[in-house]
C-alpha cells in the first residue's frame, strides 16, 4: 500500500480552493488548483500530483453522466413551459387566501419535478409579485415562500445536488428522494409558519411592478402547454423512478429486481413527455438547453473529484474519526455539519454536495452510518446557509423580486431556519431514530 499523504496538505488544499472561489475566482480552476497544492504539500512530488487528480476525477464519472441525463429532463420542463404551468395550477387551485403555502408548493413541486432552484423561482415569481400586490403580502415574506419551498422540493428532486448525494453514498437516486420526503415536508411547513409571521415586514410589492409583470404573464400564458399534458414528464420520471424502492417495500421481488437508473429514466420521461406535448421538432433545441443548463454543474463535479482525490490520497479521514473519538461528539453529527460547511464555502447546494461527499465521506462512513442516512443527513445539511452572496443563486432571486441586496440580506436567517429545520428533522431519524 502506498504511503498516504499528510493530512494537513489536504486540509490546506481545501481551503486553498474555498479561499479562490470566495475571491470570485472561476470554481472550477479553484478546485484544480487547491487539489495541486494540497497534493505538493501533502508530500506528492509531481507525477504522484497528476496520478492522484486523474483518479479523483476519474471518480466522478458516474455522477456527471446521470447530471448530463438529468439535463434532458430538465431541459423538457423549462423550455416546454411545463413547469410554468404547473405552478400557475397550483396557486389558482388553492386561491389568493392560501396564497403563502400555494407559493411554497408550488415552487417545491416543480423543483421536485427536476426543476432547477434558481428556475424554479424565476417562473413562480410572476405569479408571487402578482397575488403579493393583491394581498398585501411583503417581498420578503414571498421570497421566503419561493426559496423556502425550492428547498424542500430540492431535497427530493432528481437535480445534481440528489444525484450526487446519492453516487457519493452508493446507493440509488430514489432512496434519497425517499429518504428526504418528510424533511421536505417540514421544510415546507417552517416556510409557510415563517413567511405568515413576516408577511407585512419589508417593502411591499407596487402596482406598477404587479401591472408591468401581469403584461408579461399574459403573453406567457398562451404558449404554455395545458395542465394534463404538462404534468407528464416528471409523473414518468417519478412513477419509474420509485419502481425499485415500491418493489422492496411492499416485498414484490418482480418490481424489486426491475432497477432502473436515472441515466435512462429522466431521458425517457423528458423525451416522452415532449412527444405528448407536441413538441417532437424541439427536441434539439430542448435538449441543447438542458445539457447547457447542466455544463457548469458538470465542471464544477469535476473540479470536485480532484479535491476528492487529494482526500482519498490523505489520512485525513483517519484524523477526523480520532477527532470525534476525542471530542466525545457523536460522529453522526459528522454529516449534516459537513454539508452546512461546505455549501456555506460555495453558497450553492449541488457543489456543497459534492465537495461534502467527497472530501468527508469516507470519515462519514467510518462513524457506523449508513449510506442512506449519510447522504440524507449531508444533503439536508447543505440547503442551511447556501444562499450566501457569493453564489448566484442569491443574485438571481433578489433580481427576480426586484430586491436589493440589503432586502435580500435580511431574507438569509429566515432561509436557514428552513434548512436548519430540514436538517434537524433528518438527523433525528436517520441518526438517533
Amino acid at each position: 500500500m502506498e504511503d498516504l499523504l499528510s493530512w494537513y496538505g489536504a486540509l490546506i488544499g481545501l481551503f486553498v480552493a474555498i479561499f479562490l472561489i470566495l475571491k470570485k475566482f472561476n470554481p472550477v480552476y479553484s478546485l484544480f488548483f487547491g487539489a495541486i497544492v494540497g497534493c505538493l504539500i501533502g508530500g506528492a512530488d509531481l507525477s504522484k500530483t497528476i496520478s492522484i487528480i486523474i483518479t479523483g476525477t476519474q471518480s466522478v464519472m458516474g455522477t456527471v453522466i446521470r447530471v448530463l441525463a438529468a439535463g434532458v429532463l430538465a431541459g423538457v420542463m423549462m423550455q416546454s413551459g411545463a413547469a410554468g404551468t404547473i405552478a400557475q395550477a397550483i396557486v389558482k387551485k388553492m386561491g389568493e387566501k392560501k396564497a403563502i403555502l400555494a407559493l411554497a408548493l408550488a415552487t417545491m413541486v416543480i423543483t421536485a419535478v427536476g426543476v432547477f432552484i434558481p428556475v424554479a423561482v424565476l417562473i413562480v415569481a410572476p405569479i408571487a409579485l402578482e397575488v403579493g400586490n393583491k394581498m398585501g403580502i411583503s417581498k420578503l415574506a414571498l421570497l421566503l415562500a419561493l426559496s423556502g419551498g425550492g428547498k424542500a422540493g430540492n431535497i427530493i428532486s432528481p437535480n445534481p445536488n440528489t444525484i450526487a448525494a446519492a453516487n457519493g453514498f452508493h446507493i440509488s437516486l430514489s432512496d434519497v428522494m425517499i429518504g428526504g420526503f418528510i424533511p421536505a415536508l417540514f421544510g415546507l411547513a417552517m416556510t409557510v409558519i415563517v413567511a405568515s409571521m413576516i408577511k407585512h415586514r419589508g417593502v411591499m410589492v407596487t402596482d406598477k411592478e404587479a401591472n408591468l409583470i401581469s403584461s408579461k404573464t399574459d403573453d406567457e400564458d398562451q404558449k404554455r402547454p395545458p395542465l394534463n399534458k404538462a404534468i407528464i414528464t416528471p409523473v414518468i420520471a417519478i412513477v419509474l423512478l420509485m419502481v425499485n424502492p415500491i418493489g422492496s417495500i411492499l416485498n414484490i421481488d418482480a418490481l424489486s429486481h426491475f432497477k432502473l437508473d436515472a441515466l435512462y429514466v429522466l431521458p425517457f420521461a423528458g423525451i416522452v413527455g415532449m412527444i405528448a406535448m407536441g413538441q417532437k421538432n424541439k427536441i434539439i433545441s430542448y435538449t441543447t438547453s438542458g445539457v447547457e443548463k447542466m455544463t457548469a454543474t458538470v465542471l464544477i463535479l469535476i473540479g470536485a473529484g480532484a479535491i476528492a482525490g487529494l482526500i482519498g490520497a490523505s489520512n485525513l479521514s483517519m484524523e477526523v474519526v480520532k477527532l470525534i473519538d476525542i471530542s466525545g461528539i457523536s460522529g453522526t453529527f459528522l454529516a449534516p455539519i459537513s454539508g452546512i460547511l461546505m455549501a456555506a464555502a460555495t453558497a450553492s447546494t449541488s457543489t456543497g454536495v459534492i465537495l461534502a461527499t467527497g472530501t468527508f465521506g469516507t470519515a462519514i462512513s467510518q462513524v457506523g452510518l449508513s449510506p442512506l442516512a449519510s447522504a440524507v443527513m449531508v444533503h439536508t445539511g447543505a440547503t442551511v446557509i447556501d444562499s450566501l452572496p457569493q453564489g448566484n443563486y442569491f443574485h438571481v432571486t433578489a433580481d427576480s423580486m426586484h430586491m436589493s441586496i440589503r432586502q435580500r440580506m435580511a431574507l438569509i436567517p429566515y432561509e436557514a431556519m428552513v434548512g436548519g429545520t430540514m436538517t434537524i428533522v433528518a438527523t433525528i431519524m436517520y441518526g438517533f431514530i
